[in-house]
């Protein structure tokens, strides 16, 4: 790679990098001034990873400022693999980062110490060189930490000790959480566009809204805010617990203001009826005697918390009762287990969602480090969901389990944690051992009683005791904010469960820096929800969760680590899985048209959901989403033809790779007829690039012409109708007769038309029109041939590579799995991180046409302009992550013999630099 500045951006971090490097490197060295105990956690994963391959690192800090905490070098002392030396130069204040490979060297230098806000969030500079382009600078930096260690004290307990005597925490940063503001409460930019759709409904003349609020982000104070922009007569809040209700009786005070007498509680101790802001539990509100002193129209507004329980007997009994003009609900768990529709109480106006990733990014929430770990092997055996209660609980496995609670723990934090398992007995028996070893827990199940559950929670909050183990109780509707652990020793159940559990320790709490969230993966059939779970973009297929899983290391400055076994069990899981079958879509449909409360389009899956359309459309037993909603139970009627003209709009243009096709449809949609110059005009205004081949590509795609190419027993062409859909003259475009009077005519046929259109759109956001394909996008041959502009689809015939006169498009698959495959025989070599060496097919000479052609150059260089595409192996689907284009190497050109065939191999240099993600995605081990 060339000598590069590394910067934090929402793209990728100086950790994202510097741990790619960690993961392949042999050894390295660090000169780091200050540590952090935040950034601890993903460095023992990337430890112990090299650990697994018995490698070991050493890094050489100091004491300048005092500001490296004793607690910081005890964890330290925890990693078997490091060696930590401190430095006698007390003004030690160096930020360097050596690693050495099997045949090359790179050194980081520049601003950033070892600390959560430097590696992920801060605006530092890191240079990268290395010793291919900068030998001599390299061995300065080697020779730099060299004098530092030859000088250095290596860290032990009693150094650690000593320190501590003299040692005060002082605080840089001067920052303090404050749980309760005080005075001038304002919404944060998400509670300001709730607060907007909420008026919006009402606007509208809308009764009912629901709000989504990820546990932690402020849904009281949201409401607070919703009813004093409201100004109801009087008003009502609904909890399940009379403490809940006085801190919402404070957090409302605190907004809206005005007499204290206003304020009211309705419970078992209090029966304030005559306030104009009552705050009552359900068990008092929706007894006989209370609702028999209360007129239907007694509230104006009432609001509902936790209102995904609203389904049941004691809430129907108070909405069939009274008749308030507005009712808003508030939840942070919609999506129930009891298959209770949680939407259609609220008449389907899902006014605001605040889910995890968005709460993170605003910093409403405690950040996390989630660890996924393997979990316990018994005699060869990983635990998976049949595992025998005993070998969950056998003393074995606690060890373990508290091993690796002792090497991720918070450094010197008072443990605060919820532990989820599988059983009863299970958290019974696993309570009873983490307090024989020491860690103090009591086990909460479905059995205990209310008041059982309030006394265990107080001794966790008071220090008491150091864990609550529970199956799924704490799932929801239990606030403590002061846990910092999470420890998942179950099966990942749904991606609902995973994130409510996770969710549990993120409430922000003094002194609570971050939480560990620490996940003990076993051999279970839904570990692959774990990466859908932890994303935040859209889940297409099984190759994107794996892409998901290798790559996702960060939310914000919440960081995502897995140990590698427990990557590769999760890896061999979705391997079996087929995420966008037929039955996993049905489920997904169902349960969007229950948020909805109508047949659900593509473009809905799109807004309300993690699921991709595309997975829907690429799923081979559907040729088109009309033929998907049959299948599901809707009617639909529409004809043959006009279901394959959908079936070309949605498998061919809905991808959104290129947006010229889309939006002359949409043009002609209302229109029929539109001139050359019309067309022309618009893609200038929404600055989308063409020229003379674009234009006639965007003709042949639209007469079909392209697809008229074999396709098993009939030409492609066939599959969609056979038909020119858009007619080029010599001054404008003009749609078919056929399809113009079909979307005329036919409602459904309009609405899937107009729908499969705006979801390309809204797909294309995320792609270049300024360009031909858009770098790091996946593309397959057929793509590739169409954004070309080529005349037909000659992807069939092409293989690994096809030389035209201007451009050679060429398909690399970088790990070879199988000695079946025709590709075996090409061993594709990455070089220095932005080389990769590449052979023609066989037999090639340096005299042969087709490599005359590849190296033809004129005063510009290369005349043929190559295009790398390249996928890890064979297990992805037919789809290639593109490079970028690149440049033959000339003196790296020769004939060479592969399997007694000749071939001509060379280097391609990338002419973009190669990321951190995509070196870790396609190339990594």
């Amino acid at each position: 790679m060339k000598n590069n500045l590394i910067l934090n951006n929402k793209t990728e971090c100086i950790w994202d990098n510097l741990k790619v490097e960690l993961s392949n490197c042999k050894k390295f060295t660090w000169v780091v001034a200050f540590i952090t105990a935040d950034m601890l956690v993903p460095l023992k994963v990337a430890m112990a990873n090299l650990a697994q391959k018995g490698l070991s690192g050493e890094i050489i800090t100091g004491t300048y400022l005092n500001f490296n905490d004793p607690k910081v070098f005890r964890e330290l002392l925890k990693i078997k693999n490091l060696r930590v030396y401190i430095s006698e130069d007390e003004d030690l204040h160096a930020k360097g980062y050596y690693f050495e490979q099997d045949d090359y060297k790179t050194a980081w230098v520049g601003s950033a110490n070892f600390t959560s806000k430097a590696m992920l969030s801060n605006y530092e500079w890191m240079l990268r060189i290395d010793s291919f382009s900068n030998e001599e600078a390299i061995d300065e930096v080697k020779r730099e930490m060299l004098k530092q260690k030859q000088s250095a004290t290596i860290l032990t307990d009693k150094w650690i000790d000593d320190y501590e005597l003299g040692w005060k925490k002082i605080n840089y940063n001067n920052v303090s959480v404050k749980q309760n503001p005080s005075a001038n409460i304002v919404p944060n930019d998400m509670q300001k566009d709730a607060l907007k759709q909420i008026q919006k409904l009402i606007e509208k003349g809308a009764s009912k809204a629901l709000v989504v609020s990820a546990t932690g982000t402020g849904k009281t104070y949201l409401g607070a805010l919703a009813v004093k922009a409201y100004r109801p007569k009087r008003f009502l809040f609904i909890v399940h617990r009379e403490n809940i209700a006085k801190k919402a009786k404070s957090s409302f005070f605190k907004v809206i203001g005005g007499d204290p007498k206003q304020y009211g509680i309705l419970s078992g101790n209090s029966k304030d009826l005559h306030a104009k802001y009552i705050f009552s539990t359900i068990q008092t509100i929706s007894q006989d005697k209370m609702l028999e002193k209360l007129p239907s129209d007694y509230f104006d507004y009432i609001l509902i918390d936790e209102a995904h329980h609203i389904s049941a007997t004691s809430y129907q009994k108070i909405l069939s009762h009274f008749k308030p003009k507005f009712l808003l609900g508030m939840t942070a768990t919609p999506e129930r287990m009891d298959k209770q529709n949680i939407y259609k109480e609220f008449d389907y106006n899902l006014a605001y969602e605040i889910r995890l990733k968005e709460a993170l990014e605003a910093k409403i929430l405690c950040p996390f480090h989630y660890v996924g770990v393997e979990d316990y092997e018994v005699d060869g055996n990983i635990i998976d969901e049949t595992t025998n209660l005993k070998y969950l609980t056998e003393e074995k496995r606690v060890n373990y389990i508290l091993s690796q609670l002792r090497y991720y723990n918070t450094p010197g934090d008072r443990a605060c944690g919820l532990v989820f398992c599988s059983r009863t007995q299970e958290a019974k028996s696993l309570a009873e051992q983490f307090t024989k070893r020491g860690h103090i827990a009591k086990a909460l199940t479905n059995e205990d009683s209310e008041d059982k559950r309030k006394d265990v929670i107080e001794e966790l909050e008071q220090g008491k005791i150091e864990y609550i183990v529970t199956v799924d109780l704490f799932n929801e509707g239990i606030d403590i904010p002061c846990v910092n652990q999470v420890i998942m020793l179950r099966n990942t159940q749904s991606s609902t469960i995973f994130i409510q559990q996770l969710g549990r320790g993120l409430r922000k709490f003094k002194n609570k820096k971050y939480v560990l969230i620490l996940d003990f993966i076993g051999n279970y059939k839904n570990n692959y929800l774990i990466p859908i779970s932890l994303s935040t973009t859209n889940i297409e297929n099984v190759e994107e969760a794996k892409e998901k899983l290798r790559t996702l290391s960060r939310i914000d400055v919440s960081t995502v680590n897995f140990t590698n076994v427990a990557k590769n069990r999760i890896l061999n899981v979705i391997e079996k899985i087929r995420i966008n079958s037929i039955q996993n879509l049905k489920k997904d449909y169902k349960k969007l048209k229950e948020k909805i409360g109508r047949t659900p389009l593509l473009n809905d899956f799109l807004h309300y959901t993690n699921i991709n359309p595309i997975s829907i459309i690429k799923n081979k037993n559907i040729d088109s989403y009309s033929e998907f909603l049959q299948k599901m139970g809707e009617t639909v009627e529409i004809t043959d033809y006009q279901s394959e003209v959908l079936s070309f709009l949605e498998k061919e243009l809905m991808n959104g790779f290129r947006i010229h096709e889309l939006v002359l449809l949409k043009l002609l949609t209302k229109t029929r007829k539109i001139s050359f110059i019309e067309y022309e005009n618009y893609l200038d205004e929404i600055n989308a690039y063409y020229d003379d081949d674009l234009l006639k590509s965007v003709d042949k795609i639209l007469s079909l012409e392209f697809f008229k190419v074999k396709s098993g027993k009939k030409l492609k062409s066939e599959k969609y109708g056979n038909k020119t859909i858009v007619y080029a003259t010599d001054k404008e475009y003009i749609m078919s007769e056929e399809i113009f009077e079909s979307l005329q005519s036919n409602d459904i046929f309009y609405k899937l038309w107009e729908d499969a259109i705006q979801v390309g759109l809204n797909l294309n956001n995320d792609y270049d029109n300024q360009k031909q394909f858009t770098l790091y996008k996946k593309y397959n041959r057929q793509d590739v041939c169409r954004l070309l502009n080529w005349e037909k689809d000659f992807s069939a015939p092409m293989y690994g590579y096809r030389v035209t006169e201007k451009e050679c498009p060429i398909f690399i698959t970088y790990k070879k799995i199988s000695k079946d495959s025709l590709n075996y025989k090409y061993n594709n070599e990455l070089k220095n991180r932005n080389k990769i060496h590449w052979y023609t097919r066989s037999p090639r000479y340096l005299d042969s046409n087709e490599v005359k052609k590849l190296l033809a150059k004129d005063d510009q260089g290369h005349i043929v302009k190559l295009h790398l595409f390249i996928k890890r192996d064979d297990s992805d689907n037919s789809d290639y992550y593109y490079l970028g284009s690149g440049k033959i190497v000339e003196e790296s050109v020769k004939e060479e013999v592969l399997l007694k065939k000749h071939v001509v191999g060379m280097d391609i240099e990338l002419n973009s630099k190669l990321s951190t993600k995509m070196y870790e995605l396609l190339f990594s081990d």
